[in-house]
């Protein structure tokens, strides 16, 4: 099937009228008709439903038409890049990825990156699990540093486990197990938690809820934060405590003690995730730095 007959058979729908798509594309009606029959012909059944009103499509033009939008709009976009480096601009290499991660992992992967292609021009999209995600789905960003969420899209895009990192458990200053040096999830039963946004960071919660289900309790959630830094505000302010991995809590707020959790399995998992395709080799620079950073350099950056 060629390109321009599928463009034209969304087209059709949209304007729900044969005439109207026909002056929208610049053809003629009949030579517009005959292009939908070759298209119903070569497809195996009929897709549009004609009446004095215009057209519907029928329940199968409908699913022709929902798979084809987005990767008619990827090939699309992908011609435009290739258009713009053909008229000179450097290639473009967009990395979503969050904050916390930036300078222990993203930032020595970046500077491999440049050592080997100093030709790529690099985007850094500062964007939460969630952002980063629709990003992805929408072709805003070829690459996200993501934690554990990013799972999620295995199946429509490639990913690769960076690192696994220890969890941490952070408590008000003033509440009954700050003094301590290390928790179990099992002290933490009968405790609020602060959770995540589940739109900023999808299944995260979840997350939270297996392990503290693994040391034998469900977690009660008193609030969902939309950040770190709100997390920290609202363990103070509703006497709570919260789960996350160590780094985010690297530069943790005042009134707040951050204790390690013993338990072998809390942990948590750093992912690369990035489109699906040919790996272009600055991509594949760029995943192999970032695969390189693993724990025991994690520590020396943070105390670099």
């Amino acid at each position: 099937m060629q390109l321009d007959l599928l463009r034209a058979y969304l087209v059709v729908i949209e304007e729900g009228s044969v005439s109207r798509a026909a002056m929208r594309l610049h053809l003629g009606q009949p030579a517009l008709t005959r292009q939908i029959a070759v298209l119903e012909q070569e497809v195996g059944t009929r897709l549009l439903e004609r009446s004095n009103r215009g057209v519907t499509p029928t329940p199968a033009g409908a699913a022709l038409a929902e798979t084809l939008a987005r990767p008619l709009a990827e090939i699309d976009a992908a011609i435009l890049r290739c258009r713009r480096f053909g008229g000179g601009e450097r290639p473009e290499l967009r990395v979503g990825y969050l904050q916390s991660l930036a300078r222990s992992f993203l930032n020595p992967a970046l500077a491999a990156l440049r050592a080997e292609h100093p030709e790529v021009k690099v985007k850094l999209v500062d964007l939460c699990a969630g952002g980063q995600m629709r990003a992805l789905r929408a072709g805003e960003i070829d690459v996200a540093l993501i934690g554990q969420e990013g799972r999620m899209l295995a199946r429509d895009f490639y990913t690769k486990r960076i690192c696994t990192v220890d969890v941490v458990a952070v408590l008000p200053e003033d509440h009954a197990l700050a003094e301590r040096m290390t928790l179990s999830l099992a002290d933490l039963r009968g405790e609020l938690f602060v959770g995540k946004d589940p739109v900023l960071s999808p299944g995260c919660n979840e997350w939270m809820t297996q392990l503290c289900r693994r040391a034998g309790f469900r977690p009660r959630f008193v609030r969902h934060a939309e950040s770190v830094s709100q997390m920290f505000s609202l363990v103070v302010s509703e006497g709570a405590v919260a789960l996350m991995p160590d780094f985010a809590a690297e530069r943790f707020a005042p009134s707040v003690r951050v204790l390690p959790i013993e338990d072998a399995s809390a942990k948590w998992d750093l992912l690369v995730v990035w489109q699906r395709g040919r790996l272009a080799p600055p991509v594949k620079v760029l995943i192999e730095a970032l695969s390189s950073v693993q724990t025991g350099e994690l520590v020396a950056l943070k105390s670099a």
